[in-house]
């Protein structure tokens, strides 16, 4: 059960992330006392000013636990992107910059258990991360998202792992259905009743932020330990 604590609202602090040759931007908002970060990856034709992850966001700071959305991309990036379609399904691209971005958020809150949010094709990037970085990863959540993409990464994710799909997303359900299976870690699947893939129905995307929300409070704050794979 999702618990809300009462927080100091805290103003979100810009900042800048390098990966590789380049830099990416972000909004990082930790609210008193949290114990845990979720870092968002967002999927195609996306960024972090999203207002659905801002919504969900906002939901996980209400818990407790604080966020950094940052753009997996460049700016000059997403205009080549929006013509080509490519790199936002680079998978391990994108899970490259979500790895230098737990390194970074390592480096600057040590303290922080680190969570990963991700949408669409960021659901696959944000696994493929969890694998390579195993139980410094301590959950993931996917909305809608793409965690077939992980492939072979999938048996190696330590993280916790709750994959949300829309109850009217057909073809990704069964993607979703199929990832779960080759998951060896703690795992759940919940299907949201009436949603379509990007959550537009009426009080759909509450249900997503509060499943998000309660699964990082329980394994960011309270963590427990993933490393029994399920028999």
């Amino acid at each position: 059960m999702l618990e809300v604590t009462e927080k100091r609202i805290v103003k979100p602090k810009h900042v800048q992330i390098r990966s590789g040759a380049v830099q990416l931007d972000g909004d990082l908002n930790i609210p008193e006392g949290a114990q845990g970060v979720v870092l968002f990856a967002h999927g195609s034709g996306s960024s972090r000013h999203s207002p659905r992850n801002q919504f969900v966001a906002r939901t996980i700071r209400d818990a407790g636990v604080g966020t950094l959305l940052f753009d997996l991309l460049t700016r000059d990036e997403e205009a080549v992107d929006m013509h080509m379609a490519q790199l936002r399904f680079d998978i391990g691209l994108l899970a490259t910059r979500l790895i230098d971005a737990t390194y970074w958020i390592k480096g600057e809150l040590d303290y922080l258990n680190v969570g990963y949010f991700g949408s669409s094709t960021g659901g696959g990037a944000a696994l493929v991360a969890a694998a390579q970085l195993a139980d410094t990863v301590g959950a993931v959540v996917s909305r809608g998202g793409r965690p077939d993409l992980a492939g072979d990464a999938l048996p190696q994710v330590q993280s916790a792992t709750l994959l949300i799909v829309g109850g009217l997303d057909y073809p990704v359900i069964e993607m979703n259905r199929a990832a779960l299976a080759r998951l060896r870690c703690e795992k759940e699947m919940k299907i949201v009743p009436g949603a379509t893939h990007l959550f537009e129905e009426r009080g759909t995307l509450e249900q997503v932020a509060d499943l998000a929300a309660d699964w990082f409070q329980r394994h960011l704050v309270a963590r427990p330990s993933c490393q029994n794979p399920e028999r």
